[in-house]
């Protein structure tokens, strides 16, 4: 199955179960510009789970608008599992939702260094009570990069309220 196919099977999923929990969901993204949001908003009748989403690309943005502090952004950097930890809680709770999800890492083909790589994704789960952040390393070119994170996080989710 191609990875195209699979978001979409694992998106059809989660808006399901979302609204059948009765959860809202909201993203903060910045390597996949808003690719997540886009596939839970594919869905037919997203709008009974989708709160929002925040597509905070530069670190001016995400202090400003979903409060990732500046202190976070200076020391471990926009790709960090401070800076998604943060980034996923604060929509949260910007959006008032159930679950949120955030996604920064370094999709390519440049901008990679020795401590941080091309490929590097950083994800966040978040909910009450509950924030897990996982480091990732994709391989592959700029969109499957991108595309393995949406997929990831997209099993967070489902995993996570297969648990609830």
């Amino acid at each position: 199955m191609n990875i195209n196919n699979e978001i979409k099977e694992k998106s059809n999923e989660t808006v399901k179960l979302l609204i059948e929990m009765g959860l809202k969901i909201t993203s903060a993204e910045s390597c996949t510009g808003g690719l997540f949001a886009a596939s839970i908003t594919s869905v037919s009748g997203s709008s009974g789970c989708f709160e929002g989403s925040f597509v905070t690309y530069s670190n001016e943005i995400k202090h400003k608008i979903i409060n990732v502090r500046e202190e976070t952004l200076k020391k471990y950097g926009a790709v960090s599992e401070e800076c998604v930890l943060e980034m996923s809680e604060n929509s949260r709770k910007i959006m008032n939702s159930d679950i949120s999800i955030a996604i920064s890492g370094i999709a390519g083909p440049f901008g990679g260094s020795e401590d941080k790589p091309v490929g590097l994704v950083w994800i966040c789960l978040s909910a009450d009570g509950y924030i897990k952040a996982y480091k990732n390393i994709f391989s592959g070119n700029r969109d499957d990069v991108r595309e393995k994170s949406v997929c990831f996080a997209l099993d967070l989710v489902l995993n996570f309220i297969k648990k609830c």
